[in-house]
């Protein structure tokens, strides 16, 4: 699974997000692309989540904004019945593919967290934090050069990844002294 999901990653540069994806999002992904004023990154990619967690039908957003909750909680159980019913009912809606995704992480279960990660990135290529999330998972699992692809593919769409920057900067510091 992990190598089908590195072959997503590395096709992901120019694929376009699911038409359910809001067209704002291309004017901020830009801008967060160009900028190099850490507030205005900071408040670009908060601007970016907010409308990932956004869905037209109400009750949708409600359920994803219940089941981020019961994730921070650490109620397990509450999200799972929660973001299984949201990916059944609205499978275009790539921020609960995503949380499932976290969720599925948090219990170690990579295998269908990986599948999830792989949804939620073919509606929408950009996801940095799905793009990180399996990365995290690559590292979980051993697979370090998997984990330095992932990672370099979550940068090349938020630079402003400080915590993703130093775990590539440090896998590829490795990879160096490997090599010799």
């Amino acid at each position: 699974m992990i190598q089908e999901t590195l072959q997503l990653v590395l096709s992901l540069s120019g694929r376009k997000p699911a038409r359910a994806m809001p067209r704002r999002l291309d004017k901020l992904f830009r801008r967060l692309a160009e900028t190099r004023d850490g507030m205005e990154a900071q408040e670009t990619e908060d601007l970016i989540w907010g409308l990932w967690m956004t869905h037209p039908n109400r009750d949708a957003e409600e359920r994803l904004e219940r089941a981020t909750r019961a994730l921070a909680a650490r109620d397990l159980d509450a999200a799972e019945t929660l973001l299984d019913r949201l990916v059944h009912d609205h499978p275009e809606f790539a921020e609960a593919w995503n949380k499932r995704a976290t969720l599925y992480f948090l219990q170690g279960r990579d295998a269908e967290s990986v599948a999830d990660i792989r949804r939620t990135l073919s509606l929408e290529p950009r996801h940095f934090g799905a793009l990180a999330g399996f990365g995290q998972i690559c590292l979980r699992q051993g697979d370090r050069v998997a984990a330095l692809f992932a990672f370099d593919a979550a940068l090349a769409v938020n630079p402003h990844l400080a915590a993703v920057r130093a775990m590539a900067a440090e896998l590829a510091a490795e990879g160096a002294k490997t090599v010799h």
